[in-house]
């Protein structure tokens, strides 16, 4: 596939060093420029560029940015994209660390419902609880006893399935976690936010999510 990563710090960086090593031709960029990820690129082949290119001809992106600066992209990032792109947010709304407070989200809106409205184009939640380092040190062949299994939340079936699969190819168990309004069960502070388990566990931690977010997560 084609797929443009937005934001290339540890899971951003991490998915260019494990989508180019799979074969997939992947462009990479930051809110610096592309003239800061020179060494990202030598590194794993994948091509360094600006924001406003990131997309162009690409089945799939990826963003990987604080939430804070979502609204920060420029407006038609995703134009050059090729029909029905996929668009997965990793991200995660930590409005005491980082972010400061989102009104929107604090009032109930899910994460990624939030930065589909940012961006004006639905989302396939995934990776946003998952250690970067997991992501090279924890893929593993399907069938293996060991594997670890990652939640996917999204409202299109046929978007969801290529994530789906891309998780599969990238060493991960895929865990239908349903749809945007339903994110809210793998966001910080619930039981499947940074869990180690297979499939089973995360179904059963999802399940045991409650809706109301702690103190720690709201501003």
């Amino acid at each position: 596939m084609k797929i443009g990563i937005v934001g290339a710090g540890n899971i951003g960086g991490n998915l260019t060093r494990r989508l180019t090593h799979l074969g997939h031709e992947v462009r990479v960029a930051n809110s610096r420029g592309p003239e800061t990820l020179s060494e990202l690129a030598e590194m794993t082949g994948a091509r360094a560029v600006s924001i406003l290119d990131v997309a162009e001809g690409a089945d799939l992106v990826i963003i990987a940015v604080p939430e804070k600066n979502v609204p920060a992209l420029p407006p038609g990032f995703l134009t050059g994209a090729a029909a029905g792109v996929v668009v997965i947010d990793t991200g995660n709304y930590y409005p005491q660390q980082r972010d400061g407070r989102i009104g929107e989200i604090e009032e109930g809106l899910t994460e990624s419902g939030w930065v589909a409205q940012q961006i004006k184009h639905p989302v396939v939640k995934v990776f946003n609880g998952v250690y970067a380092a997991n992501l090279i040190e924890r893929a593993r062949p399907a069938g293996a006893t060991d594997r670890m299994a990652v939640p996917v939340a999204g409202d299109d079936p046929a978007a969801k399935k290529v994530v789906m699969d891309l998780v599969d190819q990238l060493g991960f168990d895929p865990v239908d976690a349903g749809t945007i309004d339903e994110s809210w069960r793998q966001q910080p502070g619930t039981p499947v936010y940074g869990l180690d388990a297979d499939a089973n566990g995360v179904r059963l931690a999802l399940a045991a999510a409650h809706h109301v977010r702690s103190v720690e997560w709201r501003a």
